[in-house]
């Protein structure tokens, strides 16, 4: 292990009281020739690419960790007041610097060294030295950033939805168990105690046989950022490196409606409340049925109210059926499809009505369970009081996503959303939306060879060619 000296030579982060307090010094993690996993008496240097909604929602849980020290900041938006999920936060680098810094300037062991901020995230990696990264950009980045940040072998907290499309995220995957580094994907759910306890009572049997799941997810086109009348292209925001957000997406002109977050209603960045919500709830439905890393052979009975031609051109309606090898169904629906009448039978005050969004686990004799955010049920409370017990199934436990993910970077222990977990998990949101988008009432899915049988159309969907000059 290096001296205090050499320490603060190379970072110059922590104040050498801290250190003596017990607080974990900064050392970089190549000096301890442990294959870039730093030993847990080190602070983990964190940079965050892209500071917008999602950002600002979960970088506090990283500020607040004493494992770790959030270092720098890089998004091609210098400031911009129109963030977060009511469209009146702050985003854009200089935003993300502000809160960082007057974080720790509050914490008690206050570090030395103030967070900087970077246009390029390129530069950030090439300047900073990273122990990890936490990417919190739209969709169509999340692919290329992946790879470039594996290939430097640095740890990487990805949000979620994991990739753009299905040969995005098995190239992520490949490459992220080539370089040996931590994979935590911001499949938060994973992480919550009401989650994992309808999943294990489902995979031990507390319902019977499991016939049937049926996931509720959000539909519509949110106006998260207030301007989703401006749809014509318009002047660029001060300080805003629009090409630079681009990246690898086609190339379209700049339009207030899209810039923050509504662009999750175009497919050129995103696929709209399918993935956003699917990469949640479809994820849950896959850890209660048992199939993680795999797949259902067939997705049926597809439908979906879009327009093409639209700039918020995503599914705002949507239902369709997986059937998986076991012979389960997974019906996956948008509210307006009712899939839940049990659930919504129980709800007893008419000013907060059932919302049909969560994951449903239909067994035999009328048994079920239902989870969603903050509310389980179960069609006989004993069904959740009936924990598993010595020889069942004992499922991941995770108390908080970030912490998991910091401490699996120290001890290379797998995650709680692993990342070829939320590549099968997501790639069935992706399914759907090539089935939407290519007129197809039904594909079939090859879950091994991750190809779809006799749809060219369908097909070509399964991957997306990035703009020159962005390849890696």
């Amino acid at each position: 292990m290096q001296s205090s000296q050499t320490s603060f030579s190379r970072r110059r982060f922590l104040t050498t009281s801290a250190a003596a307090l017990g607080f974990p010094t900064i050392i970089p993690a190549t000096a301890l020739g442990k294959g870039g996993r730093p030993a847990p008496s080190e602070r983990i240097t964190v940079g965050a690419i892209g500071w917008g909604t999602i950002a600002g929602d979960w970088t506090p849980s990283f500020l607040s960790n004493p494992k770790c020290q959030v270092i720098a900041v890089a998004d091609p938006m210098k400031e911009y007041n129109h963030y977060g999920y009511d469209g009146k936060e702050a985003g854009g680098r200089e935003a993300g610097r502000k809160i960082i810094d007057e974080a720790y300037s509050k914490a008690e062991h206050k570090p030395t060294k103030v967070c900087t901020a970077y246009a390029d995230f390129r530069e950030m990696m090439e300047q900073e030295d990273l122990d990890a990264v936490q990417i919190s950009t739209p969709d169509h980045w999340h692919a290329y950033m992946a790879i470039y940040a594996a290939r430097k072998g640095k740890h990487i907290y990805g949000q979620k939805p994991l990739a753009l499309n299905i040969a995005e995220g098995r190239r992520m995957s490949d490459e992220v168990a080539k370089a040996g580094i931590t994979w935590q994907t911001g499949s938060q759910q994973r992480s919550d105690v009401y989650f994992r306890l309808a999943c294990e009572q489902v995979r031990n049997g507390r319902i019977g046989k499991l016939k049937k799941v049926r996931v509720g997810l959000p539909g519509g086109h949110k106006n998260w950022n207030g301007m989703a009348d401006q749809i014509n292209p318009a002047p660029l925001p001060p300080d805003f490196d629009y090409e630079m957000w681009l990246g690898p997406a086609e190339q379209m002109d700049y339009r207030p409606a899209l810039l923050p977050l509504n662009w999750r209603h175009n497919f050129n960045f995103s696929g709209g409340m399918i993935t956003d919500f699917g990469a949640h709830h479809i994820d849950i439905a896959q850890w209660g049925m048992g199939t993680d890393l795999t797949g259902p052979v067939e997705i049926k009975n597809v439908s979906g109210k879009m327009d093409a031609k639209a700039l918020y051109n995503t599914a705002s309606e949507f239902s369709f059926e997986c059937v998986y090898e076991s012979g389960v169904v997974m019906h996956v629906a948008s509210p307006e499809h009712n899939l839940m009448p049990e659930v919504a039978a129980t709800q007893k005050d008419p000013k907060k009505p059932f919302d049909q969004v969560g994951v449903f686990f239909e067994g035999e004799d009328g048994k079920w369970i239902y989870v969603n955010r903050g509310k389980i049920q179960a069609s006989n409370p004993d069904i959740l009081r009936d924990k598993a017990r010595e020889g069942e199934v004992h499922l991941y436990e995770s108390k908080e996503h970030t912490d998991n993910f910091l401490s699996c970077i120290y001890d290379g222990k797998p995650t709680a959303a692993a990342i070829e977990v939320s590549h099968r998990s997501i790639s069935i949101s992706h399914l759907a939306n090539i089935a939407i988008r290519s007129g197809s009432a039904s594909l079939k899915w090859d879950p091994k060879t991750e190809t779809i049988a006799d749809n060219s159309a369908a097909s070509k969907l399964l991957s997306k060619e990035w703009r020159k000059p962005w390849a890696l």
